[in-house]
């Protein structure tokens, strides 16, 4: 199908991770934007539950790829099985969210086709019917215009949060499920699956924060972080920060949001003296409400904010904290 658009839904432990949905909205978006049908596929054994609950999506149709040898993950499984569904469907674009298992194995599947792999994308433009795809470079300290060259397919994926899982549309009937079977034998994956990659357990898990209070330098002094503190108290927030407050040793590390950071999706976002660069963008855009509150009208968080307020936080903050509290109580 020359013209599809083709998303890689990834599950975990029997469910749909969250960045199953943000590639399929990623994916849609593609769609939308080239007037072409989107489609999803799903590897593994026994994912037909899983096909169920995606094809709820606004869907030409999901692709099922079920195989014993696909039951634990591994790259070469993975890539020769993908790669056997990408080689007969021939979609224009296959979009993968970017997680751990999509670095282990897009590049190998990207080698295997013959194909470029674009990765860890921000988002793109149209231009003249040319599509750029932005991505960050020297860590985070410039963005580059990537356009694709030669033949489709074009694999791409996307940074968490690049595109919200909440946007996805959702179809008005369930969408098709086509199962795919490919030709897979034991002799031809020689990598053996191994315990799962975790990283290393924080003290919090600021992507799953429902409201999040982000401090940066001009909350001036540690002690001064008391009264973020209490604004997050009284929101039920939890309290996140730019790199300069982590790097200061401040907040612990784990508390660091941006592109060295996390990447969170709150509901809610109040950023207290934070400016805003890029790096510090990245990791909170995909925020539907953000509050910034910095005495630098000029900051470029203002840029992104849903609500600027220029001013000293000193004097924003302890009047907000006592109305929601007066709120609260009433």
């Amino acid at each position: 199908m020359p013209n599809e658009i083709l998303v890689f839904a990834e599950h975990q432990g029997g469910k749909l991770a969250r960045p199953a949905w943000e590639a399929l909205a990623a994916g849609q978006h593609l769609g939308q934007e080239l007037g072409a049908p989107v489609a999803a596929v799903l590897a593994g054994s026994e994912v037909s539950a899983l096909a169920s609950e995606l094809a709820a999506a606004e869907l030409q149709e999901v692709v099922t790829v079920n195989s014993p040898l696909l039951a634990d993950y591994t790259a070469d499984a993975y890539s020769l099985a993908l790669g056997e569904v990408i080689r007969r469907r021939q979609p224009r674009f296959v979009v993968f969210s970017y997680t751990y298992q999509v670095r282990d194995f897009a590049p190998k599947l990207a080698a295997a086709l013959d194909r470029g792999l674009v990765s860890d994308c921000l988002g793109y433009r149209k231009e003249g019917g040319r599509l750029i795809f932005v991505r960050q470079v020297f860590q985070g300290k410039f963005c580059a215009d990537v356009e694709f060259t030669g033949e489709p397919p074009y694999l791409v994926s996307f940074q968490a949060a690049a595109f919200r899982e909440d946007s996805v549309i959702r179809g008005g009937a369930p969408a098709k499920v086509e199962p795919f079977t490919v030709s897979l034998s034991a002799e031809a994956i020689r990598a053996k699956p191994g315990e799962r990659f975790r990283e290393a357990k924080q003290a919090v898990d600021l992507t799953q924060a429902e409201v999040i209070v982000a401090v940066g330098r001009g909350i001036k002094a540690p002690e001064n972080l008391e009264l973020a503190k209490k604004l997050a108290e009284s929101l039920g927030a939890e309290i996140g920060a730019s790199r300069p407050i982590c790097d200061s040793g401040w907040l612990p590390m784990d508390r660091q949001i941006g592109s060295s950071g996390q990447t969170v999706a709150p509901k809610l976002y109040i950023g207290l003296g934070i400016s805003g660069a890029i790096q510090h963008q990245v990791g909170m855009k995909g925020a539907r409400i953000v509050v910034a509150v910095n005495k630098d009208k000029e900051a470029p968080i203002f840029e992104v904010a849903t609500y600027g307020i220029v001013g000293d936080l000193f004097e924003v903050v302890p009047p907000l904290i006592e109305e929601i509290r007066k709120t609260k109580a009433g």
